[in-house]
């Protein structure tokens, strides 16, 4: 195609936050970033709409030539997952955001901040080039920072150095890769960092290892995975609602994203090498975040830990190298965006109101504000993967697909399992059920969710349930990407073994 529709996507948020910097009024400003970002989303639409079709959407364009770097843009089924999450949830946050914490920076600010993130994200997941990748990589730290650090809670600016200082860390030892690929693809005759042209080199040995352990440790502090996600239970619980679901639902995707794109597309033979690290690797993120979860007192914390627990599914369904898990994983990516979503901004709902977010704070609301507890059970109930929505659907494709090649690692993460519904069940208990307190009753009564609030939460919801009765679509937008890895990595399917069958 000639028309730029994936380019036009990525910088139609990017030109809507830039033009909040202009002097406005305050309802302009929020008509302006929700009107860009629904713009946004019309145009994340319609470009789904055309790879449906088969439409070649894919941009490429000379930037650098010395470096070999260009202006490169395409989706698989994968990166179109990820548009599509973060062109949906955008909109959603700010009208969620509608009014930023006072007393800190404006909403103009707030909604300006949104907008370039968003927009940085999209080009992340649409980059094809490794050089405009980590420059889009490392440019989503500088709205993510200013969103934490003006309008958090009381520990906002340790939060966001703390979250600011990790990932500029793996950053900076993904970089020493990203240089290395230059030399390697030099080496090869034409110095190039288009991704197509660097999975055709097949890098393999030592050098191959290193390379591929500097693109993965940047990964795992963006997943992030157990014991560098320290940053994470900060970072979310002195963040508003909305930018602890941007940063945990689509930023902290960028890291179980880059395992497949970079790490599986670029070192095949390197990232076999590492599954068996990866794979207990993914067990104990599972199982730590979940006791993390279980130990938690503050409700944003706790959502924080399940979503370590999450991505420890993620990356254990990346590693465990068959179809389903592969695929499962990355459904698994989408589907944990709208359910932390959903967890988040209940959250939010109930804190604007009581004003804390300490779950002792909490006790008997569902009898005066039943909306609100009924919203925060059916969250819960996503996160622990009830049947029926869509969570189910993708963490089942992951344990049923790993269990074929690690039937050990599967019955240890599977406790994880039971401890999701420990932690969730366990905090609705705390926080919803019991007598009504008399805090509950100062703060709760006649102060349901308003018509905006469950507005809000009808598409995050609608997508988990409809996914969850019909997750067709979305495997398969997702399983020609995983079938074309497992391929370009050398691995196939276990064939089933039938007992008695000669």
């Amino acid at each position: 195609m000639t028309f730029p529709w994936l380019t036009i996507l990525g910088l139609v948020p990017l030109v809507g936050g830039l033009l909040l910097l202009l002097p406005m009024g305050k309802g302009a400003a929020r008509v302006l970033g929700f009107g860009a970002s629904l713009l946004t989303l019309g145009i994340g639409l319609a470009v789904a709409g055309l790879a449906s079709t088969g439409a070649d959407l894919a941009v490429q364009v000379p930037w650098i030539r010395a470096f070999g770097a260009w202006w490169a843009l395409d989706v698989d089924g994968m990166g179109l997952a990820m548009v599509l999450m973060t062109v949906v949830l955008t909109p959603v946050v700010l009208l969620a955001e509608w009014n930023p914490p006072a007393c800190r920076w404006s909403a103009q600010a707030f909604f300006a901040l949104v907008l370039v993130l968003e927009g940085l994200s999209l080009f992340v997941f649409m980059a094809g080039d490794v050089l405009l990748f980590y420059l889009f990589f490392e440019a989503t730290l500088i709205p993510t920072y200013f969103l934490i650090v003006g309008f958090g809670g009381e520990r906002r600016r340790y939060a966001a150095v703390k979250f600011l200082l990790f990932s500029l860390a793996g950053g900076l030892i993904m970089l020493a890769s990203v240089v290395g690929l230059f030399a390697v693809s030099a080496a090869q005759g034409t110095p190039s960092y288009l991704v197509a042209d660097l999975a055709a080199l097949g890098i393999e040995g030592e050098l191959g290892r290193w390379m591929m352990v500097g693109f993965l440790i940047a990964f795992i502090i963006k997943a992030p995975m157990v014991p560098l996600h320290t940053w994470l239970p900060d970072a979310a619980e002195h963040s508003t609602p909305g930018t602890a679901t941007l940063l945990v639902g689509v930023l902290d995707k960028i890291g179980t994203f880059g395992m497949i794109r970079f790490c599986l597309g670029l070192f095949p033979e390197a990232s076999v090498w590492v599954t068996p690290f990866m794979v207990w690797f993914a067990v104990l993120s599972i199982l730590w975040g979940a006791f993390g979860a279980i130990g938690s007192r503050n409700l944003m914390r706790l959502v924080a830990y399940t979503s370590v627990s999450h991505f420890g599914f993620m990356v254990l369904g990346i590693y465990a190298f068959t179809t389903s898990s592969l695929a499962g994983s990355m459904f698994y990516m989408l589907n944990h965006g709208f359910s932390t979503a959903a967890m988040f901004l209940v959250v939010g709902f109930l804190a604007k109101r009581r004003g804390s977010y300490d779950i002792d704070a909490f006790g008997g609301v569902q009898k005066v504000a039943p909306m609100a507890a009924g919203l925060l059970l059916v969250s819960g109930l996503s996160a622990l993967s009830l049947p029926g929505l869509s969570t189910f659907v993708s963490e089942f494709m992951v344990i049923s697909g790993t269990w074929s090649r690690y039937p050990v690692v599967t019955g240890v993460a599977m406790i994880g399992v039971v401890l999701a519904a420990v932690y969730v069940l366990r905090m609705y208990q705390r926080t919803m059920t019991g007598p009504v307190t008399d805090a509950t009753a100062t703060h709760f009564t006649g102060r349901d969710l308003t018509g905006l609030e469950r507005a809000i939460m009808i598409p995050i919801l609608g997508v988990l349930l409809f996914l969850g009765f019909v997750p067709a679509p979305a495997v398969q937008l997702v399983e020609p990407t995983a079938q074309a890895i497992l391929t370009h990595v050398g691995v196939s399917d276990l064939e089933p073994v039938v007992k008695g069958a000669k």
